[in-house]
């Protein structure tokens, strides 16, 4: 248990500019697999423009390499949530839902940022799911402010989780054991953030503390396991996973998105 009077690390003005550099570059990229992701490709093949995105702003591939990750993004399709390791043979079928996590370090800087989206029509409930998890980011990264503690952030994302069953008419499952981090010159830094948990724990939140909050919502269940592949996250039912995610600084006017898709 972190003592009382500990605090978050807080970054400059000057290194907050220099981080959302870095966010939008991953921010782009996004936008980029997302407007060339349709039925038939694989996603080894939007990992190879993911990657290309990157370099061409001048930045390098966070994920390439890192704990020994093959790919710039994570391609997580369906019932994977996190994790996915691109391939030649995961090829994307109309209905699918796939999260696209990335990371890109540009000047020493860290932006990491994570959506999901459909290819081509999703069915109600994975629309339900996808909508759901982008609302419970958007409502719980509010808690990101100075004063404010670490699992306020937490509670935060389980309070709207539970306020979005009933926005979007269904029910939602926060994935065990997985959450957001701190971020600066590395990608994970301490603390880690759960998506869940009573408030008023944990380091002070300070004006220029940055963390990446990422909600992981599921149709079936929290229970998951790893693959043989050491990295691939599924649900152990097999039911549909939405993972959504920014990079925020806490600021003296409120939470600022440090990885905007513009």
């Amino acid at each position: 248990m972190a003592r009382r009077h500990k605090k978050m690390v807080a970054r400059t003005p000057g290194e907050l500019d220099a981080m959302q550099a870095a966010g939008e570059i991953v921010g782009r990229t996004l936008q980029a697999v997302r407007a060339a992701a349709k039925a038939g490709m694989s996603t080894l093949e939007l990992d190879e423009l993911a990657e290309a995105t990157i370099r061409d702003a001048g930045a390098i591939p966070t994920f390439k390499g890192y704990g020994g990750f093959p790919g710039s993004i994570c391609a997580s399709v369906n019932d994977v949530v996190v994790h996915g390791i691109p391939s030649a043979d995961v090829v994307l079928e109309d209905g699918d839902l796939i999260s696209i996590d990335c990371g890109a370090t540009l000047d020493g800087w860290v932006g990491d940022s994570a959506w999901t989206f459909g290819i081509g029509k999703l069915g109600p409930r994975a629309d339900a799911l996808n909508r759901a998890t982008e609302w419970v980011l958007m409502e719980g990264l509010k808690a990101m402010v100075p004063g404010n503690r670490l699992t306020d952030v937490s509670h935060a994302l389980e309070q709207a989780t539970y306020a979005a069953e009933l926005k979007f008419e269904t029910e939602l499952f926060i994935v065990d054991g997985y959450g957001g981090h701190g971020i600066g010159r590395e990608m994970h830094e301490d603390p880690y953030l759960a998506n869940e948990g009573r408030g008023g724990r944990g380091p002070f939140i300070m004006e220029g503390s940055v963390l990446a909050i990422e909600p992981m919502l599921t149709l079936g269940t929290e229970d998951n396991e790893v693959l043989d592949d050491d990295w691939t996250v599924v649900t152990l039912d097999g039911s549909w996973a939405s993972h959504w995610e920014h990079t925020v600084a806490a600021t003296a006017e409120g939470p600022r998105i440090l990885t905007p898709r513009y």
